[in-house]
């Protein structure tokens, strides 16, 4: 019997389509990107499988840490840069550039966030991005004559977990970081920003639904994070794993990531890594990064490439 399709092929096969037939256009970030629109990829997890890119190293702690300082709501930087995560290091740090006209680099500007608590706060948050939004998403209510007081902020997170303990059938397993009263306030909208949850026979899937993928960079990041997130969720609910299925709206490969896309393109994916969990904690927000563990892991080496910010 022949050996089934290694899941990496079909993110190749996005990436050559991307940059072959994507529509060519000017962003944000005034980088340009080619572009193509409503993508869908499936990946079982069955078996402690996890959709780990091996054509090139992902450094999938640094993923597995910034998910669990999301858990946590933190909105500040410090806490990453304490465990040497620097991928959301480039917004705060463009936006001090840009407010004093200071060419600090990112060494020195990650060290004063570290030895400055007070320039920390005015400088490191990034506004109320993912975390805030995913366990603490602002509520108001009446205090008369058309005021509103704060009330109860939202745990999203908290109530998924009840939700599928107790109601595993429901259309309504699902958590956003869409907030739109407060994406003005934000370094970056969330990009991966809905995650939709559905239990059948005894296994539990998740279908991300990202807005935005940088497939260069960030989808790697996204498809390991979401199914980790998976994992604790499964755990934590007593059901195994099922899928991830992830979609995109605008899915893009940046005009500076030539070099990227054609040396990944040369490379065969190769091994079938695994993830296993060493203990279940008491909660979601109770995970620590030494309790995961990736086995059967040998990619090709790193291919680095610029972040547009």
């Amino acid at each position: 019997m022949a050996e089934a399709a290694h899941y990496e092929h079909q993110y190749l096969q996005l990436l050559r389509d991307v940059w072959d037939r994507g529509d060519e256009r000017r962003d944000r970030t005034g980088v340009g990107t080619r572009s193509l629109f409503g993508p869908t990829m499936r990946f079982d997890l069955a078996d402690d499988a996890m959709p780990l890119l091996t054509t090139k190293r992902v450094a999938w702690k640094t993923a597995a840490r910034e998910m669990l300082w999301f858990l946590t709501g933190d909105t500040n930087i410090r806490e990453l840069v304490r465990q040497k995560v620097h991928i959301w290091t480039d917004w705060p740090l463009d936006r001090y550039r840009r407010a004093t006209g200071e060419a600090i680099d990112r060494d020195a500007f990650e060290a004063r966030i570290l030895a400055d608590e007070a320039f920390a706060r005015d400088w490191g948050d990034l506004g109320p991005v993912y975390g805030k939004q995913w366990v603490a998403w602002d509520t108001y209510e009446p205090a008369g004559e058309g005021l509103f007081r704060r009330g109860a902020p939202i745990n999203q997170i908290a109530a998924l977990v009840e939700a599928i303990r107790t109601n595993p059938t429901s259309r309504r397993l699902l958590f956003t970081g869409w907030n739109v009263a407060e994406l003005d306030g934000m370094a970056l909208p969330p990009c991966h920003m809905t995650y939709q949850f559905h239990v059948s026979g005894g296994r539990l899937s998740v279908m991300l639904w990202q807005r935005s993928c940088d497939l260069g960079l960030g989808f790697a990041f996204n498809a390991f994070s979401a199914a980790l997130l998976l994992r604790m969720l499964a755990q934590q609910c007593d059901l195994a794993p099922g899928e991830l299925v992830w979609s995109a709206g605008d899915a893009h490969v940046y005009l500076n990531h030539q070099h990227l896309v054609d040396e990944q393109l040369a490379r065969e994916p190769r091994g079938r890594p695994r993830m296993t969990i060493r203990r279940r904690p008491e909660s979601i927000f109770d995970y620590r990064i030494e309790d995961f563990e990736i086995v059967d892991y040998d990619p090709h080496p790193a291919i680095a490439a610029p972040v547009a910010v």
